[in-house]
């Protein structure tokens, strides 16, 4: 498809990436009525579901999946389930492993390429046959996971209809090298800070598969993923993860119409995770690069962020069709 042209323009003081990315991730504020639901896995783990309804019955649902180490209850999950129950759309704010408040049972946890929960969780909703219509948005991680579960299978339920990718990191590789890098440091700290503190409480119930030695090794996100992701995921090594999980070599698989919204000063993206190739040949990839947005950051009017309003924009259009 052409590629989009963005119509977002912030008030200057949020057209800086950093500004708006640290506003939305530590300021923003939105208040949502949730009701949780368990679900046990296949592997008798558990995942825990935040749903919230719209005033009417409705037979359409979007499925919301956040970011690294994010969880249904932060802002850019619950603003896009409240706009759509406004919009007489319910929404389920999905908690990866571990992401609910409560450690999960496994050793492994949550990563960017796991879709067999995503799948799990679509199944779970398909299953009590109360939606016609369902949607997909992610954010960040969770973005990069929506685009490898389309693009990896032949057939995905007929019940999918549109899908919403925001500040996708759809090369691995390159996201990860960006938050190495100076200017993402306070980013890249207060990632670790949180992964490492909850794999020292994993370690102490899974002492024989991780020792101290390690875990006091652990100084970077990418020997994090060197010695815990991969490991405990089934990699050999953070680069086979990186190169196994990127959405980007899926993205032409893509059969479901899928927007994807990335930022041009979102400093966590390398030029990779632009894939402008991509949306050209395919029928299904609409990709739009706001200026300005930073990481999931797109502050707008009224405590209704851009990438909201184009994500219901989008699957209005889509269902018009």
């Amino acid at each position: 498809m052409p590629i989009i042209e963005s119509t977002y323009k912030p008030r200057f003081y949020f057209k800086n990436g950093f500004i708006s990315t640290v506003y939305s991730g530590l300021v923003r504020r939105v208040s949502l009525k949730q009701e949780r639901e368990r679900i046990i896995l296949k592997d008798e783990d558990f995942l825990d579901l935040d749903w919230s309804f719209a005033k009417v019955k409705s037979d359409k649902l979007i499925i919301l999946l956040h970011g690294l180490e994010g969880n249904g209850q932060r802002p850019y999950m619950t603003g896009t389930a409240k706009l759509f129950n406004e919009n007489d759309i319910d929404a389920v704010c999905v908690n990866f492993r571990g992401c609910s408040g409560e450690d999960n049972l496994k050793y492994y946890s949550y990563h960017s390429g796991a879709t067999g929960d995503l799948e799990e969780i679509i199944n779970h909703v398909v299953s009590n046959k109360k939606y016609s219509k369902i949607y997909l948005k992610g954010i960040s991680l969770g973005a990069n996971i929506i685009l490898k579960y389309l693009g990896e299978r032949h057939i995905v339920p007929a019940q999918i209809k549109a899908a919403i990718a925001v500040s996708v990191p759809c090369y691995l590789m390159g996201s990860a090298k960006e938050l190495h890098t100076f200017k993402n440091k306070l980013y890249h700290d207060r990632f670790l800070k949180h992964l490492v503190s909850k794999l020292k409480a994993k370690q102490k119930r899974f002492p024989e598969l991780l020792s101290n030695e390690k875990l006091n090794s652990i100084k970077t996100l990418t020997s994090f993923d060197n010695i815990y992701t991969s490991k405990a995921h089934g990699f050999e090594d953070a680069l086979d993860y990186y190169f196994r999980c990127s959405s980007l070599q899926f993205l032409s698989n893509i059969k479901t119409p899928t927007l994807i919204i990335n930022a041009l000063n979102d400093s966590f993206l390398s030029p990779e995770c632009f894939p402008v190739k991509e949306a050209k040949s395919s029928s299904n990839l609409h990709l739009e690069m706001p200026n300005h947005g930073g990481h999931a950051g797109f502050i707008d009017k009224k405590n209704v962020y851009y990438n909201e309003k184009r994500a219901l924009e989008f699957i209005n259009n889509v269902s018009s069709i």
